[in-house]
């Protein structure tokens, strides 16, 4: 009776196959693709972004690809075949049973992903990229702890009408020297905690302050009293009022005047490290030289380099016109600057007003 217990055990296996075909592939691919997109998403936002830099660098025309959707569709398809033939009562001389079976099985996992990109273009690009950023949102940034260094100098064209550097298409006019004595007192001030910001809504507006504490250090006073006298503010005052523009309207009131998105990624493309033989050829202007401050030069920001291969060691690497610009994995300053960059970018999002999708591209494998 083995060949009856083997049909049975035939029977069982094909069983459990089948049930198995009920469990959902759905958890476990959302545990994977979840994380394998989101990375996707990431390192190809990182590079769109330096590649854009590098074609302001270029006087090349930026472009900008929003990914609107992402859907997964998978399916798998199961086929199974099985046989037998059993002669349990076999006659012949050997007087043993005899048996014969088959079994097959075949699975067909399909996974088509769409994708959906949108273009930031016309009337969306012109909000997203031209519009001056809120000084709600500067102050915010602040207030979260980003340095001063990197808001003022990336959103901050002038304080009170102290400049900071001007990228125009003909030249590049160096920031005020008091510009960078202004951000030193500052960063003083906000190492310290001493000055906080408050937001009030009167009349569908938001009525921005600075706030500082009465009794501070000798240190703190001393950069307090600097940034009054470098912005013409009443020494005596501890609550000053913020607002966009040039000019303030009195001796307690602190204008700002923020920067596009694009304003802000054409002055850092200025200092990207092109080839030489692109400045010789005409392709590309020169890079200008460093801004002064009481200190000496002022640094970069960020140090973009350019290769002819592909860097190893790289944050992030895009290719433009036969060479690799690149970000080194071990520059930590350019990494964070580059970071935020990406983040200011979140203050400018603004809703598509239900457009349909500019391109939808069904991908199978």
């Amino acid at each position: 009776m083995k060949s009856v217990k083997r049909v049975k055990l035939v029977a069982l296996v094909l069983i459990l196959f089948v049930l198995s075909g009920c469990a959902s592939i759905g958890p476990g691919a959302m545990s994977r693709d979840r994380f394998d997109y989101m990375g996707t998403v990431a390192e190809t936002w990182k590079s769109q972004m330096l590649q854009n830099l590098v074609k302001l660098r270029y006087g090349d025309t930026p472009v900008f690809l929003d990914v609107g959707q992402i859907v997964a569709n998978y399916s798998f398809q199961r086929t199974l075949t099985a046989s037998g033939n059993a002669n349990i009562f076999n006659t012949g001389p050997t007087n043993f049973p005899s048996s014969i079976f088959g079994l097959s099985a075949q699975g067909v996992l399909t996974d088509t992903p769409t994708i959906t990109y949108a273009p930031l273009a016309g009337e969306r690009f012109a909000r997203s990229m031209m519009m001056p950023l809120p000084v709600s949102a500067i102050l915010n940034v602040l207030q979260g702890g980003y340095p001063v260094e990197y808001v003022f100098r990336l959103t901050v064209q002038s304080v009170n009408g102290v400049d900071n550097r001007r990228v125009q298409l003909r030249h590049i006019r160096p920031a005020n020297p008091e510009f960078y004595s202004l951000i030193k007192a500052f960063d003083r001030v906000q190492s310290s905690g001493e000055v906080g910001v408050r937001v009030e809504k009167a009349d569908g507006q938001e009525k921005l302050a600075l706030i500082f504490r009465p009794r501070v250090n000798a240190a703190i006073a001393q950069a307090l009293r600097n940034i009054q006298n470098i912005l013409g503010l009443d020494p005596a005052a501890r609550e000053l009022r913020v607002v966009y523009g040039v000019v303030p309207a009195n001796d307690k009131e602190i204008a700002i005047l923020t920067r596009s998105i694009l304003e802000v990624l054409t002055d850092l493309s200025w200092r990207i490290k092109v080839p030489e033989a692109h400045v010789a050829q005409h392709r590309v202007g020169p890079t200008p030289e460093y801004d002064m401050g009481p200190e000496g030069p002022i640094p970069d920001l960020i140090r973009i380099t350019s290769s002819v291969d592909r860097p190893e060691n790289a944050f992030v690497a895009t290719p433009y016109r036969g060479h690799w610009f690149s970000i080194d994995d071990q520059d930590v300053s350019s990494k964070r600057l580059f970071t935020f960059l990406m983040f200011l970018f979140t203050f400018v999002e603004t809703p598509d007003r239900g457009v349909a999708p500019i391109l939808t591209i069904p991908a199978s494998r």
